[in-house]
């Protein structure tokens, strides 16, 4: 068997390139996995390829299997789905997810990667990483019964929150986004949309993940008196700034800050794989299948890296495909 790869990199800010890479026999401990799909998720991996991530955060901003370092070259990445071909007896053959950036074949330890359950296609299974983002905001957001909610930012974490959120019973879940046609996807999901301007306001709790300082302004004005926003957005090294006068400090209102890096302390018992665990369940709905906009060959990453960092390619989950 080959152990062979090809993994892509990003040269430097704006260039991508796929190099060839050697891998060792795996050890006792560790697994060989062959890829078969990866996906981009183009708000934090586009911020990577412009070469956004500000010195104060190349440590925290670390993928967990990544190569090199800010602002490159750096092999970056942390969506992938592929099959353990030697390992383990009782994982060799099996469909697993890992935080693994875009190569044809790794070596993971064993305890890295997490199996797909039956129920969820290998397709979807690429959408793992974002919704344990979405997981773990919900327990830094605790919604309640009843609430009253936007999401502001129909990007793929945004999306992945509302889809979790129309769960809920009773709640009223508003999709905001400046772009209509993030209408349709919100249908998908099960949740109204709203642009900006249109939006209901009086909301208990508003998500956040628009990435953006108008974004932000808004969330805040379609608060309630003492309604909660979470910011979920990551601004890379972009300043924000915020409208705390007119009614910010009379309507105790709050911005609080959720991160997938840490488990949110609402439930400090829990551990990073109990996280990707539910979230390995909920990919079972097939009205996630709305997150992924768009698929290209692992050959293609160099040209399609670029036109998704510029928009030119619209996507929330880009997935790449490693065999035809």
């Amino acid at each position: 068997m080959s152990r062979s790869a090809r993994a892509f990199w990003l040269r430097s800010p704006g260039q991508g390139e796929i190099r060839d890479v050697a891998l060792p026999a795996p050890q006792d401990s560790e697994v060989l996995v062959r890829t078969l799909w990866s996906g981009v998720s183009r708000g934090t991996e586009t911020l990577v390829f412009r070469g956004q991530v500000p010195p104060s955060q190349w440590d925290v901003m670390r993928a967990p299997f990544q190569d090199g370092g800010f602002p490159g070259p750096v092999k970056y990445g942390y969506l992938n789905v592929g099959v353990v071909e030697e390992g383990p007896a009782e994982l060799t053959g099996s469909l697993v997810f890992c935080l693994y950036p875009h190569q044809t074949r790794y070596i993971v330890p064993a305890s890295a990667v997490t199996p797909v359950p039956a129920g969820v296609p290998a397709e979807r299974a690429v959408l793992a990483g974002t919704v344990e983002t979405a997981v773990n905001a919900l327990w830094d957001a605790a919604p309640l019964v009843g609430d009253r909610i936007a999401v502001v930012g129909g990007g793929m974490v945004g999306c992945s929150v509302a889809a979790l959120l129309a769960r809920f019973p009773g709640v009223r879940v508003q999709l905001v986004d400046t772009d209509p046609a993030r209408a349709r996807v919100a249908t998908a999901l099960g949740v109204d949309f709203a642009t900006p301007g249109d939006a209901h306001g009086d909301c208990d709790l508003v998500v956040h993940a628009s990435a953006t300082e108008q974004g932000l302004a808004r969330s805040l004005e379609l608060l309630r008196a003492e309604g909660t926003v979470i910011d979920l957005s990551w601004y890379g090294d972009r300043r924000v700034a915020l409208p705390l006068g007119e009614g910010f400090h009379s309507r105790r209102l709050t911005i609080r800050s959720s991160q997938v890096g840490t488990v949110s302390p609402a439930r400090a018992g829990r551990t990073y794989a109990d996280r990707l665990t539910i979230a390995m369940e909920l990919l079972a709905d097939p009205a996630l299948d709305a997150l992924i906009t768009g698929e290209s060959r692992f050959e293609e990453l160099p040209e399609v890296m670029p036109a998704l960092a510029t928009g030119d390619i619209f996507a929330l989950c880009h997935r790449i495909r490693y065999e035809d």
